[in-house]
């Protein structure tokens, strides 16, 4: 955790993962977060996976270092009161819909200035997740080796549009310093997907060529790169990105003869062309599985780090979260005792590593309506005695 964003409070109301990240990325950073759901818990509040007792680890993770207050939003009231933090706050993170209550023309009557980041599914406001999206651009088709669409687990583009949340909450703040305006901003998950695949050449080559990329397994498309197998059955991905690494790569398995040869017979140079290499894996392939083939992993694994390639043995979630070096050594995570849950585990903490400043310890996710008093004293200015009937009437919810 660091301070870099000490003084700015957002609000947050939202689900699921997009939108969540982009706070959960300005609280890491120092933002204060408040994170304002349904009494009880919103959508995703018990969101698998869940502990024995239902205690949502997804949510306990995604809302670390949020304050949380809990109010009855099926009520006018419990709405009134989201719209009132909102224009006190001047900040504003939500997936909601961008019509309704929470729409941004509404709030900005208020306050001019707001800043609102609106996650969404497609731009024209119909709904959509990140799975699906992922259909719609394509990507399940050419992954795998076919001819099965294969489904990423990794909801990418749920994630990647709560980066970039979070950096358009600071663009827009910037902006709002130097003309006094407020914005709104609004992020489709849709556009965000066929925004990346046009940014990586992907449309652009599928328009070019006329033509779907061929499926490919798990080679790397446009490189040297591929699984082997290792003799003691170790699954491995090796890549070469550089030319000073297919060299090295060459020459550590004892292939330099044997690629010649293959450069002779084909009229063509592997020394300094990526595609060259990619477009040969026919005859190329076959001498790294048997080269690397007849090493052991431990073997294998110590010639190609002297030699400077990038590798990795294929591992389970459960091997990497034992990993000293992804996890246990890693300064980017916290021992963490207070989880609302009550399990013990390493939470992280910011993922950028700022030298000039110490890192502060991961903090802990609020439990439900756990600052709900505290929030709306300060921020809306209520007494004890306001608060309380909110509280008995069941608008406002507190920790229990």
């Amino acid at each position: 955790m660091y301070n870099l964003l000490d003084g700015l409070t957002i609000i947050e109301a939202s689900s699921f993962v997009a939108s969540p990240t982009a706070g959960l990325y300005c609280a890491q950073f120092g933002a204060e977060v408040i994170r304002v759901d349904q009494v009880g818990g919103g959508p995703d509040y018990n969101r698998w996976p869940v502990t024995a007792a239902n205690d949502s680890l997804y949510w306990e993770n995604l809302n670390r270092a949020k304050k949380s207050v809990a109010l009855d939003l099926s009520s006018p009231q419990g709405r009134e009161l989201l719209q009132e933090l909102v224009r006190a706050t001047g900040q504003f993170i939500t997936n909601f819909p961008a019509e309704g209550f929470l729409s941004h023309a509404k709030l900005a009557e208020g306050r001019a200035d707001l800043v609102t980041v609106r996650v969404m599914g497609w731009a024209d406001g119909a709904p959509a997740l990140d799975y699906t999206v992922n259909n719609a651009v394509g990507y399940p088709m050419m992954t795998g080796a076919g001819p099965e669409p294969v489904n990423h687990v990794l909801p990418a583009w749920d994630v990647i549009s709560g980066a970039y949340a979070a950096f358009a909450m600071l663009a827009a703040i910037r902006r709002r310093e130097q003309t006094g305006e407020g914005s709104e901003v609004r992020i489709p998950l849709s556009d965000v997907a066929i925004g990346t695949v046009a940014n990586l050449g992907g449309v652009a080559e599928v328009l070019h060529n006329n033509a779907n990329r061929p499926r490919l397994g798990n080679a790397v498309y446009g490189l040297f790169g591929r699984d082997f197998v290792t003799k003691d059955n170790v699954r491995t991905m090796v890549v070469v990105v550089t030319h000073r690494q297919w060299t090295n790569l060459v020459g550590a398995l004892g292939l330099t003869a044997h690629v010649e040869a293959i450069e002779a017979e084909r009229g063509v140079s592997f020394a300094q062309d990526d595609g060259l290499r990619f477009q040969h894996r026919d005859a190329l392939y076959p001498l790294f599985e048997r080269a690397i083939g007849s090493l052991d992993h431990a073997v294998m694994a110590a010639t190609l780090d002297e030699a400077g390639i990038v590798h990795s043995a294929y591992r389970t979630m459960l091997d990497a979260a034992h990993d000293p070096r992804l996890v246990g050594n890693n300064p980017m995570f916290s021992d963490f005792d207070a989880n609302p849950s009550g399990f013990n585990y390493p939470a992280a903490g910011a993922f950028g590593t700022i030298p000039q400043l110490p890192r502060g310890d991961a903090k802990a996710a609020p439990r439900n309506g756990e600052h709900s008093e505290e929030i709306l004293s300060t921020s809306l200015g209520l007494s004890s005695g306001e608060i309380a009937r909110l509280i008995d009437s069941g608008i406002l919810g507190i920790a229990k």
